[in-house]
């Protein structure tokens, strides 16, 4: 049985970098805590592996965090260590020999690090963002009366994080992953470069717009000097930064959509200015190698049809991908998705035994398919 009409356009292969994906439909980056003191386990090699069984054309894993930082998800895992990259050969080998590709998401803080998180502490080191100013908000639960942020420390020189990412990119590399994906959205530390309210540098990576998009565009070239063109960035809208960006071999750009429920409110009032990011930022990517990808509240047969038009290069799933692992192909034959949001322990797991978190994560169950489907 072919593809449903409605969703055809998703399953015709896509080139990125060096890979040839089978289908465009990409399982988005989602916090999902379930590493061992940073550590990547078996649990989670099996959880990714059951999405390439399931028919995404290309995973992208959580956040990774590029060196030990005091976030708000203490089971997050890492990637500065040997065991770290270790723990993710077995999950890109396992994504690997289920016909499926996978790009780590490379990830730094910033300022909503905590310094009394047990982390941050064991790390020796401030929690660094471009400029001395504190976010708002946060809950960091497994401290005692649950702070929220503080004043993060300037950082002199922002030369060593690019060189931290670098690194990182090296150990993912080694780690057998096709390629690497920076995240730039949601408020973490390219963000905040980026951001005027929280860059007020006065030196060469403050002021202008060019000076703001000069760290991310350093951490974009330090990660394709290790990955080529097996580079990617995720980002929420940031027009200057597309623009220069687009002159660098990049794989693809997953672009935010604005999502009311990823909009923090402040005294009564939404932060973002709600605006249609795809019409606005799509025609700053000039290159036409560098591939784009839908992401934030997208449908199946949405992503199909702005395909057909030429907008877009292919989706990016987030939470269909971990409520449904067989995700790909219930949207191939047009299964619902129906399976249960168990939303209290979809990012953190059961007990104290990390390799017993199974539940709300490896535990949804797949469609029925008929032999013809299989």
């Amino acid at each position: 049985m072919t593809a449903v009409a409605a969703t055809k356009a998703l399953f015709n292969p896509l080139k990125l970098g060096d890979i040839v994906i089978p289908n465009r439909i990409q399982m988005a980056a989602l916090t999902r805590n379930r590493s061992n003191k940073t550590v990547p386990t078996e649990l989670m090699a099996e959880h990714y592996a059951q999405r390439a069984r399931g028919g995404t054309g290309l995973l992208v894993t959580e956040g990774v965090l590029i060196t030990r930082q005091g976030t708000e998800w203490e089971a997050a895992p890492g990637i500065w260590n040997a065991q770290q990259v270790a723990g993710w050969k077995r999950v890109t080998d396992a994504v690997h020999a289920n016909g499926s590709f996978i790009y780590a998401q490379l990830w730094h803080l910033g300022r909503v690090s905590h310094p009394d998180a047990p982390q941050q502490k064991l790390a020796g080191v401030p929690v660094y963002a471009p400029s001395a100013i504190s976010a708002r908000g946060g809950k960091f639960r497994f401290l005692p009366g649950q702070p929220g942020y503080v004043t993060p420390t300037a950082i002199e020189d922002p030369t060593s994080l690019i060189e931290l990412f670098r690194q990182a990119a090296i150990n993912a590399k080694e780690a057998g992953f096709d390629g690497v994906e920076l995240h730039g959205a949601n408020g973490y530390l390219i963000s905040q470069f980026l951001d005027s309210g929280s860059n007020q540098r006065t030196d060469k990576w403050g002021g202008s717009v060019e000076n703001r998009t000069r760290f991310p565009l350093e951490v974009l070239k330090a990660l394709v000097s290790v990955f080529g063109n097996n580079v990617a960035i995720k980002l929420s809208p940031a027009g200057n930064l597309l623009t220069e960006a687009s002159k660098l071999p990049l794989s693809y750009v997953a672009l935010m959509r604005y999502s009311p429920y990823l909009d923090a409110e402040y005294d009564g009032k939404k932060r973002a200015t709600v605006h249609d990011t795809l019409e606005s930022y799509r025609s700053y990517i000039t290159n036409s190698d560098t591939k784009l990808f839908l992401n934030s509240g997208v449908q199946a047969e949405e992503a199909a049809k702005l395909i057909e038009e030429g907008k877009i290069d292919g989706g990016s799933f987030g939470m269909p991908s971990v409520l449904v692992p067989d995700l790909g192909k219930r949207f191939k034959y047009g299964k619902p998705l129906d399976n249960v949001p168990n939303f209290p322990l979809m990012q953190i797991g059961v007990g104290e035994d990390p390799e017993k978190w199974d539940v709300g994560y490896n535990d949804y169950p797949a469609a029925k398919y008929a032999e013809d489907e299989i």
